[in-house]
């Protein structure tokens, strides 16, 4: 919890002067009960006009002087929480953003969405409360105790018993609490997860027709949700009502007593009303405090989720020393395994080759054989279990990860665009590219014709996601992203899938043509695609069962000859197409 509260540092001021200005605020209504305890005993018993007026005043000068207090209070708490709200949003995202792959994975995007937004406010109404509201209201009880003790000691007695029942009430409660409103925070992470999972798979669940199992799923965990809610709230709500019954019961005897003593003349009718306003101004501040504590109780618990977010180091840093390449190959793998966090089995067993400068290497296998896997290590979206991969002759784990990186453009499976326009998703590897730059990675990406038959070429907009283009534009624009940056290693993760045969050969050749020449790693489901490759690796079950040319596969790889029969329809298109 260090970590997240040293973001009020930078708001120490605002700290100390809120609640100093609250303490004022106490001071100067605390003097409330004993002015009307005069105006009672001299001003309406004597029936003093003038005592009256000067005494009514001074009520209307407290009053002025506690609300001013009260609004400059009000500003520095507010200042601090949010200013403090601002800055934990700003380093638990940048703290997200070192986090690789497999920590992301861990965590889970759900969890994190929750602990950016619902906790950090959580915190931030914590905070405001706490600055405002925390020792004010000891300090009325304490005040409030020490003047009944002033006016008539043995009648002060009763705050004495009214306080310490009220204070196992108020920190039983607490106690209860603060593991009741953990679980409504886990239980609001699964409803999170279950909505962001039905909204972005909106279009196959209608497609399924699965729309009543995906309400009642959902009605499920919002049900769950609800329940762990309201066994918080029902505990909570003990709080008002015991509490209550606590200070009118003493009251009751206040005034029992109270009168007794007015009767035989030691108590005075203003000093048992001041004895009276300040027993409700403890009630009235211990139900603020029991709020308080509850609202902290929320608050820390909300503190301790993100500080475990930031306990979860990046497994490597992204800025350390860049160091010198020692030539060789563009990427080895040295007898690579590697296996995902809470796996049952490794994904990848025993991976050995090289692509030389220059290469086109394809990557071939059937649906969950590894070959995603396989590239993500290269940029080093993982980490190896055993064995090496090496980038120009160094372990990428020798090299700090924005060096690794800045010679290597991947572009995944899922094409993703962000909101802006074409040039701006273009420029997000290379800002300082020029107009040239970016012509030439749409003309090699197939994309020229239809952005610049676009009415504002590449300042037409992109919607969130890419959602008013369609799926082979998407693609051909996050291909073109990648060649504005002119990178060393080209890695296409089943990046063409949504273009046509005679738009994908189009592509290859003019990857292949690229003047810089860079190794090129093609990820695809079709021996169309990746037949000209220089060589062709074949995965099966995490194993490389094959490498070579397409020739050479054909007749040394059982797999790889299933893969291209069963495409042999589809086949004798793309032959035309290359045609």
């Amino acid at each position: 919890m260090k970590q997240v509260f040293s973001y009020l540092k930078d708001y120490k001021k605002e700290c100390i002067l809120g609640p100093l200005f609250k303490m004022l605020e106490v001071v100067f209504e605390l003097f409330v009960p004993l002015v009307m305890a005069g105006i009672i005993d001299y001003g309406i018993v004597n029936a003093d006009k003038a005592y009256l007026w000067k005494r009514g005043g001074l009520l209307v000068v407290l009053a002025v002087i506690g609300l001013s207090c009260t609004l400059v209070a009000q500003y520095f708490a507010a200042r601090a929480a949010t200013g403090f709200s601002q800055k934990l949003k700003s380093a638990l995202f940048a703290h997200i953003q070192t986090l690789t792959y497999s920590e992301l994975d861990t965590v889970g995007t759900a969890t994190l969405i929750t602990r950016m937004t619902s906790d950090v406010n959580t915190m931030q109404t914590g905070i405001n409360w706490v600055i405002r509201l925390f020792l004010r209201s000891p300090c009325v009880v304490l005040g409030a105790t020490i003047l009944a003790f002033v006016i008539s000691p043995r009648t002060a007695l009763i705050f004495v018993a009214v306080i310490v029942l009220l204070s196992l009430v108020v920190f039983g409660i607490m106690l209860k609490n603060i593991p009741m409103f953990r679980s409504v925070q886990n239980h609001l992470d699964g409803v999170l997860e279950l909505t962001r999972e039905n909204l972005s798979g909106a279009r196959v669940i209608r497609a399924f027709q699965r729309e009543p199992d995906e309400m009642a799923h959902f009605e499920q965990r919002n049900q769950e949700l609800m329940r762990t809610q309201m066994r918080a709230a029902r505990f909570s709500a003990l709080m008002n009502p015991v509490t209550y019954v606590i200070v009118n019961a003493g009251l009751a005897v206040l005034i029992w007593r109270g009168a007794i003593q007015v009767s035989v003349g030691t108590l005075s009718q203003g000093e048992v009303v001041a004895l009276v306003s300040y027993l409700s101004q403890i009630l009235v501040e211990l139900i603020k405090l029991a709020n308080v504590i509850i609202m902290a109780t929320k608050a820390i618990a909300s503190g301790k989720r993100i500080q475990a977010v930031f306990d979860r180091k990046p497994s490597f840093d992204r800025n350390g020393t860049r160091i010198q390449t020692s030539g060789g190959a563009a990427v080895e793998f040295d007898r690579v395994s590697f296996a995902y966090a809470g796996a049952a089995g490794e994904s990848l067993s025993g991976i050995c080759f090289a692509a030389q400068p220059g290469e086109v290497i394809g990557v071939i296998g059937g649906t969950g054989s590894g070959k995603s896997t396989l590239v993500n290590l290269i940029p080093r979206f993982y980490d190896v279990t055993r064995g090496a991969v090496r980038v120009n002759g160094r372990d990428v784990r020798e090299y700090p990860a924005e060096q690794l990186r800045e010679h290597i453009s991947v572009v995944p499976q899922k094409a993703v665009l962000f909101k802006g326009t074409i040039r701006s998703n273009l420029m997000w590897g290379a800002p300082e590219a020029d107009e040239n730059q970016l012509r030439d990675a749409l003309e090699c990406a197939q994309a020229a014709e239809f952005v610049f038959a676009k009415e504002r070429g590449l300042d037409a907009p992109v919607e969130q996601g890419g959602r008013n283009l369609s799926g082979g534009q998407r693609q051909r624009l996050t291909i073109a992203r990648a060649l504005v940056t002119q990178p060393d290693i080209l890695i296409l993760d089943d990046s063409a899938s949504a273009l046509d045969y005679a738009t994908e050969a189009r592509l290859r050749r003019a990857l292949r043509e690229l003047p810089q020449k860079p190794t090129i790693f093609i990820v695809s489901q079709r021996t169309a695609s990746i037949r000209h490759a220089d060589r062709i690796i074949v995965l099966e079950d995490g194993e490389a069962v094959g490498i070579g040319t397409h020739e050479q596969l054909l007749r040394t790889c059982p797999v790889y000859a299933e893969i291209d029969r069963s495409q042999s329809s589809t086949e004798t298109g793309a032959k035309e197409a290359e045609a």
